[in-house]
């Protein structure tokens, strides 16, 4: 398990390096620049703002100064914030896209497990054919259509939940449905077919004619191998909600991370920019390592094929 998890490791953080690497040069070659809009400075106050943030020097030296500064935790300065640093952005703005993604995974999770497994169960029956068309249409449809039509419907028409600001329960409900629909029906779907996959195994055959009730064959037998997939989706999951949650932010107006995102590569804020990629890449990572250590105990062959 050590070597497994050594191995993990070592794959993260090249995949970190190769994701900073990527998104340094790829900011570096973007057109104009962090004082570009600012009209009314002039050219030598421009010069002056540049140095101050080491923008002035050339680029091999930036990338280097930056991955040094990083090694010791500093994110840098925003160019468009005054006073405030990246840390310190992050820091006030990603608890709420937390809060938002740990609503999203709990109404996706409550609605996707309970649905594919009655799908399982009831294979071929309107309780299996109905719920997975449903699915097919959550999956087909992204958050950026789902949204206005659930604040349309939902929030303007009905008058049920807000449908901006993130004050009271009830500004929290349409931007954690949208997120979380679109997720229950990936679930939902891989939870039926982990279920169906186990349910035809020689296991699940012979406790059947040892006289076990179908109840104990779906929760005692086949549920905790049958959910194997779907623990490997949540980690990803979990972390693309959190990172993927700026479309639905900017819809429902919640002040998380997403919205500082936008902003930067808006007013090309090269420090926030990148900064927020590198922490959303960590997110991502980490997750993924997880997920892959709650298989590796969930299935011991996992880390014996690594």
């Amino acid at each position: 398990m050590i070597r497994f998890l050594g191995h993990r490791l070592w794959q993260s953080i090249a995949t970190l390096f190769a994701i900073i690497t990527a998104t340094f040069w790829i900011i570096q070659a973007a057109p104009g620049g962090p004082f570009q809009s600012e009209r009314a400075i002039s050219p030598h106050i421009r010069e002056q703002m540049l140095a101050a943030y080491g923008l002035d020097r050339p680029a091999p030296e930036q990338y280097a100064r930056y991955l040094g500064n990083l090694l010791r935790g500093d994110l840098g300065l925003t160019t468009k914030y005054e006073g405030w640093t990246v840390l310190e952005i992050i820091g006030s703005a990603f608890p709420i896209s937390l809060q938002l993604g740990l609503l999203g995974m709990a109404f996706a999770l409550a609605v996707g497990l309970p649905v594919g497994i009655i799908a399982a169960a009831r294979r071929n029956s309107p309780a299996d054919w109905v719920p997975m068309a449903l699915s097919m249409i959550g999956i087909c449809l992204p958050t950026f259509v789902m949204g206005p039509l659930l604040a349309l419907g939902l929030g303007l028409k009905l008058n049920l939940f807000n449908v901006a600001g993130w004050y009271g329960w009830s500004d929290r409900v349409l931007p954690a449905l949208t997120l979380g629909l679109y997720y229950s029906a990936y679930i939902a779907r891989m939870t039926r077919a982990g279920m169906l996959e186990v349910l035809s195994r020689d296991f699940i055959r012979t406790a059947r004619a040892k006289g076990a009730s179908e109840s104990s064959i779906l929760l005692r037998h086949a549920l905790k191998i049958g959910l194997t997939p779907v623990v490997a989706y949540l980690g990803p999951a979990m972390a693309g909600m959190i990172t993927g949650s700026f479309v639905v932010e900017n819809i429902f107006q919640v002040p998380g991370l997403g919205q500082h995102f936008v902003s930067a590569a808006r007013n090309n804020d090269y420090t926030l920019l990148l900064g927020v990629t590198v922490f959303y890449a960590t997110l991502l990572v980490a997750a993924n390592v997880v997920v892959d250590l709650i298989q590796a105990w969930m299935n011991p062959r996992v880390r014996l094929e690594s």
